[in-house]
């Protein structure tokens, strides 16, 4: 099935490793073009010459006001034209309610949050008919993760964000959709199992309330996102698709 993605760009941000790289990588796959962000410009650098001659790396944090406009502006100078963006981040740092710092709820949310939405904006301003949105968030969106507080408030209100957004970009023709990961194995995945202080007994248990059984692959993540983002899912908008192994169900 041809998604339709050829020649087609899109920034990608937080691609420099884990679940935005895996999407990254399945774009170009499929025969777009990508700007890769990411905080460190070594790590960028490396990630965009990894993907090929079809990916650049532009170093921004996803905080800083000026970095959703720098972005569009790279993929424009770069390949002449923007269709999406796949909006990514880290994950904030683990923690339960009476652990984490105002300090960290205030950082986590300038960039996982406002980060995000004025991304989004930005993003929105500069598409057509078309064009599309797309936030990586986590099955959180749904229900909690114990000991990712921070995470756990954060996603579900994106998720809302994102929803509104889809009802109010609909008549223009531009879409915005969500994924819903759960464990995707990636490092940051590895580094929560590794929390619970037995890393292989954690991912025993875990794998063990999974349909299928096993934790996905981060390219299984990465053809989800290319679907989603593709002229393929063209009458997809306002969808959150968990991406789990079947963890929800279906539901």
């Amino acid at each position: 099935m041809d998604l339709g993605l050829k020649d087609r760009v899109y920034v990608v941000t937080g691609a420099s490793r884990g679940l935005g790289n895996a999407a990254a990588r399945s774009l170009v796959a499929g025969g777009a073009k990508v700007v890769i962000s990411g905080r460190d410009e070594k790590s960028v650098s490396d990630a965009a010459a990894e993907v090929g001659p079809n990916a650049v790396g532009v170093a921004s944090d996803n905080g800083d006001p000026a970095a959703a406009e720098r972005l569009v502006a790279a993929a424009r100078a770069h390949f002449g034209r923007f269709d999406g963006i796949l909006i990514s981040v880290g994950g904030p740092p683990p923690g339960f309610a009476a652990d984490n710092t105002d300090d960290q709820w205030l950082a986590a949310f300038e960039t996982v949050f406002l980060g995000a939405v004025r991304l989004a904006r930005t993003a929105a301003a500069a598409l057509g008919e078309g064009g599309v949105i797309g936030f990586v968030l986590s099955g959180s969106v749904h229900e909690p993760i114990p000991g990712l507080t921070i995470s756990n408030g954060l996603r579900p209100g994106l998720a809302g964000f994102a929803k509104s957004l889809s009802v109010e970009l609909g008549p223009q023709g531009i879409r915005v959709v969500g994924l819903l990961p759960a464990r995707i194995d990636t490092d940051r995945v590895r580094e929560l199992d590794a929390l619970s202080g037995d890393a292989d007994a954690a991912r025993t248990a875990n794998e063990s309330r999974i349909p299928l059984r096993r934790y996905g692959r981060p390219e299984e993540f990465g053809n989800a996102a290319a679907f989603l983002l593709s002229p393929a899912a063209s009458y997809l908008t306002g969808v959150m698709l968990p991406v789990d192994g079947g963890m929800r169900h279906g539901f």
